[in-house]
Formats: C-alpha cells, sequence, structure tokens
C-alpha cells in the first residue's frame, strides 16, 4: 500500500532522522547534496564550510530539503520540505543552532564503544567553527509518502 504521510509523521521522520539531502538551485543548475542537520518543528539547522552550496542559497534562498527512511524496498517512508534559507549571523542564534546540532548528532553516536559528549559546551563549539557557516532552513511547506506490504 503506497500512501501519504500526515504532517505529524512528517515530523516524525524529520526528528528520528539526521542526514537528509539539500536541494538548490542557481542559474537553471541544480545542486543536491547530503547534510547532517538538526529539525526543531519549524526549522532544519545545519552547517557548512564556504562553498558551492553556499553560494547558491545565497543567491537563491528557495531550496527543498528531503529525508527518507528505508526498512526494504516495500516499507519506507519519504519526505520532501520546502523553505527559505537563512544564514545565522548573531552569536546567540549561531551557539543555539550549534548545541541543537550537536545534542542531536551527539546523542546517536552513543554506543558501546562511544559515549555522549557534553554539548552544553557550545560557545567554544561555535568558536572552533568560525569558518563554518551556521544556517537555517524556514520550512514552509512539506510533504510525505509512506510505502508498507
Amino acid at each position: 500500500m503506497i500512501g501519504e504521510l500526515t504532517s505529524d509523521q512528517i515530523d516524525q521522520v524529520m526528528f528520528r532522522q539526521i542526514i537528509g539531502r539539500i536541494g538548490c538551485s542557481d542559474a537553471g543548475k541544480l545542486y543536491v547534496v547530503p547534510i547532517a542537520f538538526a529539525f526543531d518543528g519549524n526549522y532544519i539547522y545545519a552547517h557548512s564550510k564556504e562553498g558551492k552550496k553556499i553560494k547558491m542559497m545565497r543567491k537563491n534562498p528557495e531550496v527543498c530539503f528531503q529525508v527518507d527512511e528505508i526498512d526494504n524496498m516495500a516499507h519506507w517512508r519519504s519526505v520532501i520540505l520546502w523553505g527559505r534559507y537563512q544564514e545565522l549571523k548573531s552569536e546567540r542564534e549561531r551557539q543555539r543552532a550549534m548545541k541543537l546540532l550537536m545534542d542531536r548528532i551527539g546523542a546517536l553516536q552513543t554506543g558501546e564503544t562511544s559515549h555522549s559528549k557534553e554539548y552544553s559546551q557550545a560557545p567554544q563549539i561555535v568558536e572552533k567553527k568560525k569558518r563554518a557557516i551556521t544556517f537555517r532552513i524556514e520550512v514552509q511547506e512539506k510533504t510525505g509518502r509512506f510505502e508498507k506490504p
């Protein structure tokens, strides 16, 4: 059975995942790359070094974002969100975004041989990543599909 995900189901997929694919375009050229992210219900947060993706999003801030969960070829969920790129400039915004990212990504890295780190040191993390661009995508529209046996 193939169907559409509800808004709540879309958010659940977004909250469970940490890797998505961001799509941006400039001058008729499309560019899609995977990124680590954190989702808070309204925004997708990420950071990146200066490069093609950042340059393209600065020129055209309208982007899309795709996330999926694939159990097998007959059992999957796929989400696409559209929104607007916003570069975070203030130190407070950058620290909040980096803490959210590190808390989310760090929580999923804990296992028998790795240990969760204390990410309350977001200001130090931001300081070390001064050259990184911290940004968010304001979610304006979302859709999702699923297939299950």
